[in-house]
């Protein structure tokens, strides 16, 4: 296939972007607009696969997203949709990379922002046209190496000779010109050092663009004092990189958090029996707190971690569409999942499909997660079952979640296994159950949990030597002043 090169370049007189076009995108965002809106990038902003591109001194959020660029190849005015098409002579990978820091500066515009040199690189190699069927392409970007962005054109807003020929309807595309089509969810922000990655290619692999490639390098030369400066805030980071959670920021005010499980708490609860947090729990009135049905994928490990929790709704065709692929609420919560958390997962139940597998199981992992927890079926089974982090499950089955859930939202208050789970929620699990407890109480819980087997140890101990439950266990008055004289010489 035929190389983008210099020439490829110098024949663009205008870049046209797409703002909105993917549906995982526009859930992303939360808003779907009823037509295409367009932005101009200047033709300077192109480069090449391989280069670098400067994140500007004094910025913050230089932003990356993976795009499908649509070469024109001959002159386009006024084109009906059946006839647009016609007028593309190839398709290429490109990056609509940008400065969330200017973004205030440019009144919609985005031409400080995402006009930079560089910040359009396309390439490396151009897929003719009329090989393809514009429906059945795949957009894949990588950060650093890992998969951020992975979806089709199956289900675009706006397919691709609907934007020629509604383009076409004001202005003449001319031979060169590109189209950014847009991008799907997943895009972020990309630091100096970072390496970004966006490939095209057919629904069946066929065909392929390679890999565009470009490094980000530090801008050294400061802005002019006579001209807007960079500039961001928390709103701009959560639009860069896509959540409040992935920036880093906390939630919203209201919305459902959990105190810290500090290292002392963590290390009491670890200390306990499954079995002496349950009677606790009982104590208080708390029956319902327990995760039934379920089996480890490590059952010689104990975990002790805050819930973070995904919800799956069953599945119905139109609604997967706009929430099933991309960027879903699933592969959001496995990429937020922070270190010593616990992803809890309702699948209602259902045991005909399964709603994690080993790659995001992985990811998982890497993200330091304590365990995953699903009331529904594990794909890849042995991989998963491999994996050093504990994976909670009803059972293994080898179907996609798409045959049965739609994964719908995150943190939110869900049911698992006969439970109710909040995000936040203290979660301890080891081969004996998994047991839900409400932070407010933990710290009590734990304390009255070790006194408790202390108890018990001085009971086994005197069972040991031939006498009777009776009046033992329970203690009874008698028994209970033995106790405490065994325990002052212990804690002696």
């Amino acid at each position: 296939m035929e190389q983008v090169n210099g020439d490829t370049l110098a024949a663009a007189r205008k870049v046209i972007a797409v703002h909105i076009n993917y549906p995982s995108r526009a859930a992303q965002r939360g808003r779907t607009p009823e037509q295409p809106s367009y932005f101009l990038k200047p033709s300077s902003s192109l480069s090449l696969s391989g280069g670098t591109v400067e994140r500007p001194a004094g910025c913050e959020l230089l932003g990356f997203e993976g795009e499908i660029a649509l070469v024109i190849g001959k002159a386009a005015r006024r084109v009906s949709i059946e006839d647009a098409w016609s007028h593309v002579a190839a398709v290429t990978a490109s990056n609509d990379l940008g400065v969330y820091d200017l973004r205030y500066a440019d009144k919609g515009s985005n031409l400080r922002s995402k006009g930079g040199d560089g910040f359009t690189p396309v390439g490396p190699a151009l897929i003719p046209a009329d090989a393809v069927d514009p429906s059945q392409l795949r957009i894949r970007t990588w950060h650093n190496g890992d998969l951020v962005q992975d979806d089709t054109t199956e289900d675009l807003l706006f397919p691709f000779a609907r934007l020629v020929a509604d383009l076409s309807q004001l202005l003449t595309l001319e031979e060169g010109d590109m189209i950014l089509t847009g991008t799907p969810a997943g895009a972020s922000v990309a630091r100096p050092g970072d390496v970004l990655e966006v490939e095209v290619t057919t629904a069946d692999g066929g065909l392929s663009t390679g890999r565009l490639a470009t490094t980000v390098e530090e801008g050294t030369t400061p802005f002019a004092d006579f001209g807007a400066q960079p500039k961001a805030d928390d709103v701009q980071r959560e639009e860069a990189y896509g959540s409040r959670a992935a920036a880093g920021l906390p939630a919203e005010p209201g919305a459902a958090v959990g105190p810290a499980l500090s290292p002392k708490l963590k290390a009491k609860l670890e200390s306990v029996a499954t079995a002496t947090l349950s009677s606790q729990l009982r104590k208080r009135g708390l029956n319902n707190v327990s995760i039934d049905g379920l089996q480890a994928t490590r059952p010689d490990r104990k975990v002790v971690g805050l819930a973070r929790t995904l919800r799956y709704v069953p599945n119905r065709e139109d609604l997967f569409k706009t929430h099933g692929g991309g960027f879903n609420a699933q592969k959001k919560a496995i990429d937020s999942v922070n270190d010593g958390e616990i992803l809890v997962m309702e699948a209602r139940g259902e045991k005909g499909t399964g709603t994690v597998g080993d790659i995001l199981a992985l990811r998982a992992q890497v993200r330091g997660a304590a365990a995953i927890i699903t009331d529904g079926g594990v794909r890849d089974f042995t991989a998963v079952a491999g994996l050093d982090m504990p994976t909670y499950f009803a059972n293994p089955h080898p179907a996609v979640l798409g045959r049965l859930h739609i994964p719908w939202d995150t943190d939110i208050t869900i049911a698992c296994g006969g439970a109710t789970v909040q995000p936040g929620d203290i979660i301890v699990a080891d081969a004996d159950g998994i047991l839900v407890i409400p932070p407010a109480i933990a710290e009590d819980l734990a304390d009255d949990c070790i006194q408790q087997e202390k108890e018990e140890s001085f009971i086994f101990e005197m069972v040991k030597q031939g006498n009777s439950v009776d009046g033992l266990y329970p203690m009874n008055a008698e028994w209970q002043a033995r106790y405490n004289e065994w325990a002052g010489k212990t804690n002696d």
